[in-house]
């Protein structure tokens, strides 16, 4: 990214967001890599998928959770948030009440007060669609800007996603 973008060469103007499974994978980088990164999102999050086994091919990558649930505990993000340091990287957390990972997002944020790990949380109506996503997004976005601009770094600029 560095060679072929303009950049922040430094955690503090390095952050990554995803929705769905995307969610997982940039809370999942951003926790095993809090050097590189200095915040994180997740929209509808598949932060924990152990309630969903037989989806998303997972038992074909990992094998089945019955016979490995050691290896599928150690890949889900709920489980590293005892690698957190608090206040270390900034987390933004959002899910819509009707979506299939509500349950498991909700577990997420009561798992981070219970470890006091800041963040934010948000939630409202919608489900796991592009009608949720579309609204997501902007918060999401507004959060990492918030970000850039308390690191004092220059804010990319958005606008032309959004049209």
């Amino acid at each position: 990214m560095d060679q072929h973008y303009t950049t922040v060469k430094d955690r503090k103007g390095r952050a990554i967001t995803g929705l769905s499974m995307g969610g997982h994978g940039a809370l999942s980088l951003a926790i095993k890599h809090q050097d590189l990164y200095g915040a994180a999102g997740s929209t509808a999050g598949g932060v924990d998928f152990r309630p969903f086994p037989l989806n998303w091919e997972i038992k074909d990558r990992i094998g089945n959770y019955a016979d490995v649930p050691q290896a599928w505990d150690d890949r889900v993000v709920i489980n590293m948030i005892p690698k957190l340091l608090n206040n270390k990287l900034r987390l933004m957390i959002d899910c819509g009440k009707e979506d299939f990972f509500y349950t498991v997002n909700i577990a997420l944020h009561d798992k981070l007060m219970y470890h006091n790990i800041n963040h934010t949380f948000v939630t409202s109506e919608g489900g796991h669609n592009w009608a949720y996503w579309s609204r997501s997004i902007i918060y999401q976005m507004a959060f990492l800007t918030n970000f850039s601009i308390s690191q004092k770094k220059i804010v990319l600029k958005i606008d032309k996603y959004l049209a």
